[in-house]
């Protein structure tokens, strides 16, 4: 690949070519076009657009960091449209990591438009407006806590649930109005923050660093509560350090790379200090842990964030090492007796960062199974994108609904009212749709049946 030349003036874009990381460049290379990855796609079995499949968005950015192809709206919607979900690494038989190549795209574009090239692409304000919440409120749990709080109250008051009734949120444009649909209908007016420390109950098995999350740590507060109280009956003493913060996926995921990469060096040094500062435990494992499938995905590759940083590539090397998501541990570790019923009959969702990205799809279904008087009912196509992706959802609402919509289908189909799955954004995603379009599917998280079934409570 030739050096990329930064010349941007209108007469020469055709021929600018994207600074993508060579290694990454490699990564396409390996593609074979063979197509396997083609019914793994959620956004090619949508719409069968070859250019919106593994494969063809492939050759755009190789064509991009070329220079035979220009990066004009029409090249970027196609890779927009990727929800990075990747299935098509699950599916290809040669090995592509197809991620790598299209971050690495996406921090190129974000560099080519700060260069001067700004005018290429003009994106609508509403656009502009979510990627500025996500990445300025949602990832700060005090300001998204003030962001939520007059509309808790309104939900405390029985006002919020008119206004929507009324209809005044129809007003807002799709992606704003996405944001509002997944409010969830429930929650504490100001989340009290966890613990630092909690004890194992009865012998300590494992030392356990648990990541609350930016957005889980708000509005799913309740989950990683009950996380902590599973852990420690299970065995795990859980350190929850106050400056383990956002993982950075949401930055990473849109090309806004060095902040995602300052996060990382924080959360590293934050659970170095927890794990050295609790005493020797001999040879007691630690881990790090979180109820977040999107969170455990990005902390499990801090060490390829941090591949170039001479002070920090070791070290997230064994930070990644560490990282365990909390169905993971908690089979490891083995959970007390489950002497309460769950009588349900559920289906299981797999979310994309789980299942691909981390590769854990026997955990969790394997503590469920577990589960007295639960009804572990299969999920046709479970491990097919249900279009949340992070930032998706409110960025490309419209192929986010149809998978939303394919997805509620296939939960319909199973006769079951209730869906577990291990990601937040699925769960905001699915029980969003599935409460805009009138559906009676409660989407619960795994930790929820199996706190149920250790301690008896419903709540």
């Amino acid at each position: 690949m030739n050096d990329a030349s930064h010349d941007n003036s209108p007469s020469n874009i055709r021929t600018t070519q994207l600074r993508i990381d060579p290694r990454s460049y490699q990564r396409g290379l390996s593609c074979v076009h063979c197509g396997l990855c083609l019914p793994a796609c959620p956004t090619y079995t949508q719409n069968g657009n070859e250019a919106d499949s593994p494969r063809g968005r492939i050759q755009l950015m190789l064509g991009l960091a070329d220079g035979a192809i220009a990066p004009t709206p029409e090249a970027r919607e196609h890779l927009d449209l990727c929800l990075d979900c990747r299935a098509c690494e699950t599916a290809c038989p040669a090995g592509v990591v197809y991620h790598e190549l299209l971050e690495d795209t996406r921090v190129a574009l974000r560099t080519y438009d700060r260069d001067g090239a700004s005018s290429v692409v003009k994106r609508a304000f509403s656009t502009r407006f979510i990627e500025w919440m996500f990445l300025n409120v949602l990832t700060h749990p005090t300001r998204l806590k003030l962001a939520l709080f007059p509309a808790r109250v309104l939900q405390k008051i029985g006002l919020y649930r008119l206004l929507r009734k009324s209809g005044v949120f129809k007003i807002l444009p799709a992606g704003l109005r996405k944001m509002e649909q997944m409010l969830p209908p429930t929650g504490a007016l100001w989340p009290s923050s966890l613990p630092q420390t909690v004890a194992a109950r009865g012998e300590r098995k494992a030392r356990v660093v648990f990541l609350q999350g930016c957005v889980g740590s708000v509005m799913f507060d309740k989950v990683n509560r009950m996380a902590v109280e599973l852990l420690s009956a299970a065995g795990a003493e859980v350190i929850v350090p106050p400056a383990l913060g956002c993982c950075g996926a949401m930055h990473h995921h849109s090309g806004v790379i060095e902040p995602a990469m300052e996060m990382a060096r924080r959360n590293i040094t934050a659970a170095e200090n927890a794990f050295g500062t609790a005493g020797k435990i001999g040879d007691c494992p630690q881990f790090l842990t979180t109820t977040i499938a999107g969170c455990g995905s990005m902390v499990r590759e801090y060490d390829h964030l941090l591949r170039d940083d001479a002070q920090f590539a070791q070290r997230a090397r064994v930070f990644s090492s560490k990282v365990r998501d909390i169905s993971e541990v908690l089979f490891e570790l083995g959970l007390p007796d489950m002497p309460h019923e769950v009588n349900l009959a559920a289906t299981y969702h797999d979310a994309c960062h789980l299942i691909h990205a981390q590769k854990v799809a026997s955990a969790p279904r394997a503590l469920l199974s577990k589960v007295k008087g639960l009804n572990l009912v299969p999920l046709y196509e479970t491990d097919m994108c249900c279009g949340a992706a992070g930032t998706y959802n409110l960025t490309q609402p419209a192929m986010a609904s149809d998978l939303a919509e394919r997805k509620v289908r296939n939960i319909e189909a199973t006769k079951c009212e209730v869906c577990i799955t291990g990601n937040v954004g699925c769960a905001m995603h699915i029980q969003s749709h599935a409460g805009a379009s009138g559906r009676a599917i409660r989407v619960v998280h795994p930790i929820e049946i199996l706190h149920r079934a250790v301690f008896g409570d419903a709540r």
